[in-house]
């Protein structure tokens, strides 16, 4: 989450016109994330959030989006959901761009997540594939293995100066990845990108997953190394076994994986930290510097590369 777009009195009274949600009471920027410009939005009818899709956002994605929040809103999984409008519509046009108004949920997202959090977001991600078994709706990942050389073209002096020598281990992960990335594993609905900042809990337990905006098909078991990266590492770089070992338990409490996905389990997660470097790296050049965001760091995840070289098998992950 992030704010790009300055939305004037004029403009949000005109789209609160399309719905029958009534004034605003309180609307301010959320400065967190990179992707969207996101507001908390209260009216009389409650507490929103309304997002302007901006950057990567195709406005062709967007149907797949708001169908994966209410598909998942209706099995019962703590999910947004999109508020239609009027018409009957949850997409508006606001300054010349997409935008969604959602429902508002409880809790608070993890800062240093812990053992149980980390069993929980397991266990609430296998309920999250489960719940999508039967979503219909498909929509390439165009963030995955055959985008990387393009976001990593003409980048390497960038990556050097960042860190000395990282363009080569970079290349050479590329490398690797292209070798070594599974050809067909179960698939389905994933979300990408369920990383602490957009998860909730209550009471110890998942109350809520938000930010779909990178949602796609692909291998279910990637999803859960997306979460490994994102959940499993200290704030030094260094991977957390225990943590891994309780992601993954919490996911098979509810969904067993199958031999080759735990054996798919190393690549895939240098595959997610390498995803994730290049993306923090574009936009640590490309975020205009009056946006109220900070733009993450990519060593962050180039320190987790240095890990995924080294795994040699999905015990080194906890599974």
């Amino acid at each position: 989450m992030a704010v790009y777009t300055d939305i004037d009195d004029a403009a949000l009274d005109g789209l609160l016109a399309e719905y029958d949600l009534g004034p605003p009471l309180v609307f301010k920027g959320i400065a967190e994330g990179v992707e969207n410009s996101n507001f908390l939005l209260e009216t009389p009818k409650g507490r929103y959030i309304l997002t302007v899709f901006e950057k990567r956002a195709k406005p062709a994605d967007l149907p797949f989006f708001m169908g994966m929040m209410a598909h998942l809103a209706e099995k019962g999984f703590p999910a947004p959901l999109p508020v239609p409008a009027k018409d009957g519509q949850p997409l508006r046009t606001l300054q010349g761009k997409p935008a969604v108004i959602i429902t508002f949920l409880q809790g608070m997202s993890p800062r240093r997540p812990d053992i149980d959090q980390c069993r929980h977001l397991g266990a609430g991600l296998a309920r999250f594939h489960r719940a999508l078994d039967d979503f219909r709706m498909r929509r390439p990942n165009d963030l995955s293995i055959a985008s990387w050389p393009k976001l990593w073209e003409g980048r390497a002096a960038e990556a050097d100066a960042l860190s000395h020598g990282l363009a080569s281990q970079v290349s050479g992960d590329l490398e690797f990845l292209k070798a070594n990335w599974p050809k067909t594993l179960p698939g389905g609905a994933i979300h990408a990108d369920m990383f602490p900042d957009n998860t909730f809990f209550l009471d110890g337990k998942l109350s809520g997953v938000i930010d779909f905006y990178f949602a796609c098909t692909d291998f279910l078991a990637y999803d859960i190394a997306v979460c490994l990266n994102a959940w499993a590492f200290e704030r030094r770089g260094e991977y957390n076994l225990t943590k891994g070992r309780a992601l993954i338990a919490g996911y098979e409490s509810v969904r067993r994986l199958e031999p080759r996905e735990r054996s798919a389990l190393p690549v895939l997660s240098r595959g997610a930290a390498m995803r994730f470097f290049l993306t923090r790296l574009v936009d640590l050049a490309s975020t205009p510097k009056d946006a109220l965001v900070k733009p993450h760091n990519p060593l962050d995840y180039a320190e987790r590369l240095g890990f995924h070289r080294q795994a040699k098998s999905p015990e080194d992950y906890g599974a």
